[in-house]
């Protein structure tokens, strides 16, 4: 069954997830109050609409609770996101992810009932400061304040080590998850899988953990 989901908010956020939703052949209702903007993704959006979303009647017109998921994708104006997030909680939205501006934003929507807050300036900040300080990270997702998952790439100082061998998680705290290895990607690698130079080690952990690893093997 394909997944049905509406974005609120064509800014560069909001229209970059409507184009991946879209690109993986979900339906995506899109809705903005610029006409430029819905005009913009009229041909991409499965729906556009030009709407405001603070005005419960309008939510309920459009039959948004119907649908899956909906990312409010709102800019600079915290009024309107919280607003219409609590419009969308009242009218039985099953799922609802919202972008925050900050820390006192995120806090007040998950108290009116927002599932996921998401910060994108900050969490891409973040990104690419660890991308930048460390050239074996390839990526890096943050799972929570302290915890994250990182793409490394192996050193010739893991070469020819065993899992087992370097005992990660004993020593480090961290989990080696997959190993991707030219086009192949092992999964739950077993504790003898012999690390090679340029396999790239999917690792889980604190950030502190991950960093310790880090500066220690390579």
């Amino acid at each position: 069954m394909k997944k049905e989901f509406v974005v609120i908010g064509l800014g560069r956020f909001g229209g970059s997830i409507v184009r991946s939703l879209t690109d993986q052949g979900m339906e995506v209702m899109a809705i903005d109050q610029d006409e430029d903007k819905v005009n913009e993704f009229s041909s991409i959006a499965s729906h556009a609409v030009v709407a405001d979303s603070t005005d419960e009647s309008v939510l309920k017109s459009l039959g948004i609770r119907n649908f899956d998921h909906v990312i409010v994708a709102i800019g600079d104006d915290i009024q309107s996101s919280v607003l219409t997030t609590l419009m969308l909680k009242e009218i039985g939205v099953k799922k609802i992810t919202v972008k925050a501006q900050n820390d006192y934003h995120e806090k007040v929507l998950r108290k009116i009932g927002a599932n996921q807050v998401v910060h994108p300036e900050r969490d891409m900040g973040r990104r690419i400061a660890h991308n930048i300080i460390s050239n074996n990270v390839l990526d890096y997702l943050e799972l929570s304040d302290e915890h994250s998952i990182v793409e490394i790439v192996a050193s010739e100082r893991l070469s020819g080590n065993s899992l087992i061998d370097l005992d990660i998680r004993a020593q480090f705290g961290i989990n080696i998850v997959a190993i991707k290895r030219e086009k192949d990607i092992i999964v739950s690698p077993q504790a003898d899988e012999q690390i090679r130079v340029g396999d790239i080690l999917i690792v889980i952990g604190a950030d502190t953990d991950i960093n310790r690893f880090e500066k220690k093997v390579l």
